[in-house]
């Protein structure tokens, strides 16, 4: 059981990142097109801004939620390390829990804002809801509850792991 859900964490992880670089490629083409086709072509795009900001806000769900698995989060474990290990456990422990219930915190209350935003429409994209863009904050919520939930009960990726992969190229 332990080995399944191990093995759906490391793919899930991968969509993240996968997710996350699109997101970053997609923005550094839709951004300098905006700028083009102002200063260029002297008849400014309105979209391209508008994208931008849906992009970035998917990239931060997912690329947050990757970097967690990772551990490669901003974290200050500067208080912890001082701690004799007894107390590093529990500290690292408190860690776990709060973050989970953050990540519980993002599924319910996003859950409700994208409820709530649903029927509303983007000025720019008008066939886009609002509620969609706002769905990458109880996906994310969720994904992380699911790493969150991997570190407890497995640990952390071990070195055969996609997340300690070297880049090639």
């Amino acid at each position: 059981m332990k080995a399944a859900y191990a093995t759906a964490m490391e793919a899930l992880y991968r969509v993240c990142v996968t997710v996350a670089g699109l997101c970053i490629v997609v923005m550094t083409i839709v951004i300098p097109w905006g700028v083009y086709s102002r200063y260029v072509l002297n008849r400014g795009s309105q979209w391209p801004e508008p994208m931008a900001v849906l992009l970035m806000i998917v990239f931060t769900f997912a690329a947050a939620a990757a970097c967690y698995r990772a551990n490669a989060h901003i974290s200050v474990v500067v208080v912890a390390n001082t701690l004799p290990e007894a107390l590093r456990r529990l500290a690292l422990w408190a860690v776990d829990f709060l973050m989970a219930l953050l990540s519980l915190f993002m599924v319910i209350w996003g859950i409700q804002l994208v409820q709530t935003t649903w029927h509303q429409v983007i000025a720019e994209f008008p066939w886009l809801s609002v509620g969609v863009t706002y769905m990458p904050i109880p996906v994310g919520g969720a994904i992380t509850f699911l790493f969150i939930v991997e570190q407890v009960w497995i640990g952390r990726p071990g070195p055969e792991s996609f997340v300690h992969r070297e880049p090639t190229g």
